[in-house]
């Protein structure tokens, strides 16, 4: 086996960006909706104003220069080239962390947190930070055959963590990010040493009875988001690669599909430009743009629905979990102690979202640390 670790830079060329700018000038847009609220879709004024920035102001260069300022890796695992930040604390003892981002995330998701977490007041609470791209995603390669779900995925970080020097670590994740960590904790216990979850998915017990408060709500946002929130991901399970003929041809069609989530998943009052910077928001569509990875990002999906019992593996290892209030499930403890057999933290926050590391770092920093602490 090559266990050969290639350094490795985002490099952009100005032809691809020159291209960008040219299919969104080119843009035919649809007719408008009938309504002037989100219900149909992402409402044409806040799509072309974005798609308007992305064009003419949005300074790609400067944004992978960002990304670019840390060290980065590929290696070819299991057939497959894996791309991954890898940013060392400069304290000694440090514990590795491996941190993995969802649909519509990217590696960018994490930018803001490395530096506190790889660099904190404290070095007793220091991490070796690594932040792979998921197969399919990003810069990692994009899988030729099926098989690439969760629990393999969480194979080839268990492998990348020891090319890297780390026999044993931490993991933590949200979105997929969450089951590829289950995954980690469940099929490599030896080796983790705890799961910190943002996200957790888990149905409500058989026979539950009168629900309190608290499930009630939970509930309601389940059956919520499976009545008017997830058609994306039936579409991303079932057809992946007709949905990506039209993502992979259009920006403003990308822009769109991943907008639209950003407005549903955040806590922003309906303004998710507003809330994150339309700076930000942009670096994951450009991510997904300029990789062209809309069809393989999505099969992912596809990948999980042959594959449910990667999606709630039973967890033994000391598991942690952040809750955020418009987080797209909001499962209470008693429902996830069926799963996750030692939940040793809990914290349910009173704002944020999906994308905690974007919305509320600062938060999810100290929840990390906190979680981490005892187990170093």
């Amino acid at each position: 086996m090559d266990d050969a670790l290639t350094p490795f830079t985002v490099d952009v060329p100005p032809a691809a960006v020159a291209d960008l700018r040219r299919r969104l000038h080119d843009t035919r847009w649809p007719d408008p909706p009938t309504v002037d609220d989100w219900s149909q879709g992402v409402p044409p004024g806040v799509l072309q104003e974005v798609c308007r920035y992305w064009a003419d102001e949005y300074d790609w260069p400067a944004r992978q220069a960002r990304i670019n300022a840390f060290p980065q890796v590929v290696t070819e695992i299991d057939g497959l080239p894996v791309h991954a930040l890898h940013v060392r604390s400069p304290h000694e003892g440090a514990l590795p962390l491996v941190l993995t981002h969802g649909w519509p995330g990217s590696v960018v998701e994490f930018l803001e947190v490395v530096g506190p977490l790889t660099d904190p007041e404290d070095p007793r609470d220091a991490f070796d930070v690594v932040v792979p791209s998921l197969p399919g995603y990003g810069w990692s390669g994009r899988p030729t055959a099926p098989g690439w779900g969760p629990g393999r995925t969480a194979d080839a970080w268990a492998e990348l963590m020891r090319r890297l020097g780390y026999e044993r670590f931490g993991a933590q994740g949200g979105d997929i990010g969450s089951f590829v960590s289950a995954n980690l904790g469940a099929r490599h216990p030896d080796r983790v040493v705890g799961v910190h979850l943002n996200m957790v998915v888990t149905a409500p017990p058989e026979g539950r009875g009168d629900l309190d408060a608290r499930g009630q709500r939970a509930l309601d946002r389940m059956a919520a988001f499976r009545e008017d929130g997830s058609a994306y991901s039936h579409q991303h399970r079932t057809r992946p690669q007709t949905l990506g003929y039209g993502l992979t041809d259009s920006p403003a069609g990308q822009c769109a599909w991943i907008l639209e989530k950003f407005h549903a998943w955040t806590d922003s009052d309906g303004d998710p430009v507003g809330a994150l910077g339309i700076d930000r928001l942009l670096d994951h569509v450009s991510v997904y743009w300029f990789t062209g990875t809309a069809t393989s990002s999505a099969r992912m999906y596809w990948e999980m629905a042959r594959a449910p019992q990667e999606r709630t593996p039973r967890v033994d290892v000391p598991t942690g979990v952040s809750m955020f209030p418009e987080e797209i499930f909001v499962p209470p403890r008693a429902w996830a102690e069926r799963q996750l057999t030692d939940i040793r933290f809990w914290r349910e926050h009173d704002s944020g979202g999906h994308f905690a590391a974007m919305e509320r770092p600062v938060e999810l920093v100290a929840d990390v640390r906190e979680f981490f602490r005892p187990l170093r």
